[in-house]
């Protein structure tokens, strides 16, 4: 069958799942449960014969939008807050996985362009950093401990102060993706370039893996969840821009509401960063080598799995369930 054909067979049957999805046609869930068996029908007949098509797109859209209303119909005595972490989270971030790719993508390349400014420009370090943390910074190195910034102030001031900043800079990262995910970009685009000529500054003093014990200690969970919450940014900002079957305002709302679901779950990361920030990081100077590389290696392990890994075992667990329904 011609896609043309193909499509105009069952337009009819795709306007009322999106009736169903919009709350404008009531369904209850055995009702949703047989739209969603017939779209993943119509999902898999497309993928075969039209693998490259924007029918597939739309399709697997609809889909994955049924599937998380018939979720919240059926709940009952589930903890909502369980749920979200554990279902309806990864469910989104395999749907917009391409955007996570690009997030990654951008942020190797921007650390990479910092780094590189750094080493070719001698002035970028101090442009980006400011003289006086530079200079602070050097003094520390003199005196043996390049990360002594972390040690200042009290531990529960200091992480509650990083925890609110962080959270910060991760919400601007996500609400400036409203401007079409320009704002997004600019914003990610700085925190990356900084991290680059940070990291290099200390090669170049040639306490770089000193430093790694330290930053990462935190920084494995504090910049995954910027590249997170980047992400998310540029799923709303995409939203506007690339509204496709559906209206720029039907499309924003989907946008809007998914992307914010995935910006809330970098929350307990960017928590658990700022805790490790200001109670641990501090003596990262006086830890044995293993147990600073323990730490660094588990908290990128658990927050990679959650983002990079879990949405796939959801996805194939979810789709195999309903073959077999």
């Amino acid at each position: 069958m011609r896609e043309i054909a193909f499509i105009k067979q069952n337009r009819e049957k795709w306007l009322e799942f999106e009736l169903a999805i919009f709350g404008k046609a009531k369904k209850n869930p055995d009702e949703l449960a047989n739209l969603y068996i017939q779209m993943m029908n119509d999902l898999s007949y497309a993928q075969t014969y039209y693998p490259k098509s924007k029918t597939v797109v739309y399709l697997n859209h609809l889909a994955s939008q049924i599937y998380q209303k018939i979720y919240k119909t059926k709940r009952t005595d589930q903890n909502r807050v369980v749920d979200f972490f554990k279902i309806e989270v990864p469910l989104l971030v395999y749907e917009y996985r391409r955007y996570l790719v690009y997030a990654f993508a951008l942020f190797f390349v921007t650390v990479g362009i910092g780094a590189l400014s750094a080493r070719y420009d001698r002035d970028f370090v101090r442009l980006i950093l400011g003289d006086d943390y530079v200079n602070m910074t050097l003094e520390n190195i003199k005196k043996g401990n390049p990360m002594a910034v972390y040690g200042s102030g009290s531990n529960w001031g200091s992480f509650i102060g990083i925890t609110v900043n962080n959270l910060f800079v991760g919400a601007k990262c996500y609400f400036y993706g409203i401007f079409a995910g320009i704002g997004t970009f600019n914003v990610f685009l700085q925190n990356c370039i900084m991290l680059g000529s940070f990291q290099y500054f200390f090669y170049e003093q040639g306490v770089f893996w000193k430093s790694v014990r330290g930053i990462w200690i935190h920084g494995s969970m504090e910049i995954f969840a910027i590249v997170i919450e980047t992400t998310a940014g540029f799923i709303l900002g995409a939203s506007i821009l690339f509204p496709k079957t559906f209206s720029r305002l039907n499309s924003f709302k989907i946008g809007f509401k998914n992307s914010f679901k995935i910006f809330l779950s970098t929350f307990p990361f960017t928590i658990s960063a700022g805790f490790l920030e200001g109670f641990i990081t501090r003596y990262s100077i006086d830890m044995p080598n293993w147990l600073s590389s323990f730490i660094i290696l588990i908290t990128l392990a658990i927050i990679s799995f959650y983002y990079l890994i879990y949405p796939f075992i959801v996805h194939k667990k979810i789709t195999s369930k309903s073959i077999n329904l």
